[in-house]
């Protein structure tokens, strides 16, 4: 039982979980606007490609 305490007692992990948690959140956020986020990029690059083809 005195393990069981120890370990619960033990923080060292945390930081691993939130950024576990974080990365989980932002791939989900990700998924869910894949399809407004390409149309954005696309349009940057080609707006970005128009104005380098112009010099």
């Amino acid at each position: 039982m005195k393990g069981w305490k120890d370990f619960l007692r033990e923080e060292d992990a945390v930081g691993v979980v939130e950024i576990i948690l974080i990365l989980v959140v932002l791939v989900g956020l990700v998924m869910i606007f894949k399809n407004q986020l390409t149309s954005v990029i696309n349009s940057m690059f080609s707006k970005i490609t128009n104005q380098a083809n112009r010099l």
